[in-house]
C-alpha cells in the first residue's frame, strides 16, 4: 500500500511539546521513504521551531488561535478556504493525522490523499475522516504512540536504537549565552493549566538551594512568573523570560547541566536534547506526557486521585501544594551527586 508513495502530510499543529513528540516519527519515516516530499501543517507561532528542516519540504502554517474567535470569522473563512485549495491541489498519496480532533481529521479530508491515517481512538469524531485506523492506545507515551502509525506504515522501529529527534538547524551559540554563567541550570515554572503548576515561590526557594545558578524560562506573558522565581532565589536565578525564541531555547537547555521544570514544552526539548530532567507532575499522567528516557526524573506526589483526567480540575491541587521545596531538593541533590 505505501510503495509508491510520494507525498505524505503530516498534521501537527501544536503544541510544542507534541511537535517535539513528533520528531521521531518524522526521523523514521524519511528513513523508510527517503524521496518522499513530506509537508507538515502547523500553527503559526510554532512553525519557527520547524523552520528549515531539511526533512520538510514545505509548511502549512494555520492561525488555528485566531479560528476559536468570532470576531475574526470572516478572515477564519477565508484561510481555511485557501489551505484546502493548497491542500487539495498537492496531490497527497498519505495523510497523517497525530492530532486526533475535529480541527485536524477536517484537514485530513481537505488533502484528499489516497490513504488517510490517524487513531482509532482520536476525539471529536475525527477518526470520521480516515481511510484507516491504527490502534495507538492511551496507556503508552505520546512518542511510542506516534510510532505505531510508522509501524503501520512498514517502518522499522528497533527498541534497541536511540530515539532520534532531527530538530531543524539552529545556532548552537546565540548571543544570549554570552551574557550568561559558564555552568547553569534552566528552570521553566510555567505551564499551560494551572493545575500543572508548581507555586513559582517554590521553584525559587529551591533555585537558593541549588549549587550553581539558575536560568529561569518563560514566554513574555509569564514574565511575571519568572519574576517571582527570581525574588525567592536570593540572588542565584536570572531570568531571561520573554527573550528567547523557540530555537535559542535549544541552544539554551542544550547547555544546562540539567532541567527542572513543572509538566510543559521545553521539558520534552531537555529530554531529546539528553538534558536530564527533573519534572514536577501534579494531576497529569507521566507515563503518557513526561520526558521520554531513563535518564530522567518525574517527581510526583503520591495521590489517590491522580493521574487525574477530569476536564475540569480540582479546587484544592493539593498533589501540587502538598509537594515541598526540600523533598524535590533532596532527589534532585541525591540524583545529581550520582552522575
Amino acid at each position: 500500500m505505501f510503495d509508491n508513495i510520494k507525498n505524505i502530510l503530516i498534521i501537527k499543529p501544536s503544541a510544542l511539546g507534541d511537535i517535539v513528540h513528533s520528531l521521531p516519527f518524522l526521523a523514521v519515516i524519511k528513513k523508510q521513504f527517503p524521496n518522499t516530499k513530506i509537508d507538515w501543517v502547523v500553527a503559526h507561532g510554532l512553525h519557527k521551531f520547524l523552520e528549515g528542516h531539511p526533512m520538510i519540504d514545505k509548511l502549512w502554517v494555520i492561525k488555528k488561535d485566531q479560528w476559536k474567535k468570532i470576531g475574526n470569522l470572516k478572515h477564519t473563512i477565508k484561510e481555511v478556504n485557501e489551505l484546502r485549495k493548497g491542500l487539495q491541489a498537492s496531490d497527497y498519496d498519505v495523510s497523517i493525522d497525530l492530532s486526533g480532533l475535529l480541527r485536524s481529521g477536517i484537514i485530513s479530508k481537505f488533502s484528499k490523499a489516497v490513504i488517510k491515517l490517524g487513531f482509532i481512538e482520536s476525539d471529536e469524531g475525527s477518526s470520521f475522516f480516515y481511510t484507516h485506523k491504527v490502534h495507538g492506545s492511551m496507556n503508552i507515551h505520546a512518542i511510542d504512540r506516534y510510532l505505531e502509525i510508522a509501524k503501520f506504515m512498514g517502518c522499522s522501529i528497533n527498541k534497541t536504537d536511540r530515539i532520534q529527534y532531527p530538530f531543524a538547524p539552529f545556532d548552537p551559540d546565540p548571543p544570549l549565552l554570552k551574557n550568561l554563567p559558564k555552568d547553569f541550570v534552566v528552570m521553566s515554572p510555567s505551564a499551560g493549566k494551572p493545575a500543572n503548576r508548581w507555586h513559582a515561590q517554590k521553584f525559587g526557594r529551591l533555585a537558593a538551594k541549588l549549587m550553581i545558578p539558575t536560568v529561569v524560562i518563560a514566554s513574555q506573558a509569564e514574565a511575571d512568573i519568572a519574576k517571582k522565581v527570581v525574588v525567592h532565589s536570593n540572588g542565584k536565578a536570572i531570568s531571561v523570560a520573554g527573550k528567547t525564541g523557540l530555537k535559542d531555547l535549544v541552544a539554551l537547555i542544550n547547555r544546562a547541566r540539567f532541567f527542572v521544570c513543572n509538566d510543559t514544552g521545553p521539558m520534552h526539548i531537555a529530554a531529546a536534547l539528553n538534558v536530564p530532567v527533573f519534572a514536577i507532575f501534579g494531576p497529569a499522567n507521566p507515563i503518557r506526557t513526561g520526558p521520554y528516557g531513563t535518564i530522567h526524573t518525574v517527581i510526583q506526589k503520591k495521590m489517590d486521585c491522580a493521574p487525574c483526567y477530569a476536564k475540569t480540575p480540582c479546587s484544592h491541587f493539593r498533589c501540587m501544594n502538598e509537594l515541598n521545596v526540600e523533598d524535590v531538593f533532596t532527589i534532585i541533590d541525591q540524583k545529581v551527586a550520582q552522575t
